[in-house]
């Protein structure tokens, strides 16, 4: 009986395991559904940027700026009249910041 019982604690989580799987696969596919339906209108970067974020659960990206070229161009907006060593050392800083 003790055999019967220890054959039993030893085969039954490999024959569940295909079960919680399927459940997995389930929500998986799921979450891929609502992210790509999330997604229309997006193309290339920004469509891969957004479905990955999407799929990893991660909150949302700040608003402004959005891309590492969108704040580069505003740091050199900002950067306007600087030069040299200042223009390189306010780049730098405004680059490191999140906006």
């Amino acid at each position: 009986m003790k055999k019967l019982i220890a054959a039993l604690a030893l085969v039954a989580p490999v024959m569940l395991a295909p079960v919680a799987m399927a459940q997995t696969q389930t929500a998986q596919q799921s979450k891929m559904t609502t992210c790509n339906k999330d997604a229309t209108g997006k193309k290339g970067d920004e469509r891969k940027a957004f479905m990955k974020d999407c799929l990893s659960n991660k909150p949302a990206a700040p608003a402004a700026p959005a891309t590492q070229q969108d704040k580069m161009k505003s740091c050199n907006k900002d950067a306007t009249g600087k030069k040299g060593d200042d223009r390189k050392a306010f780049m730098k800083e405004c680059l490191k910041k999140d906006k």
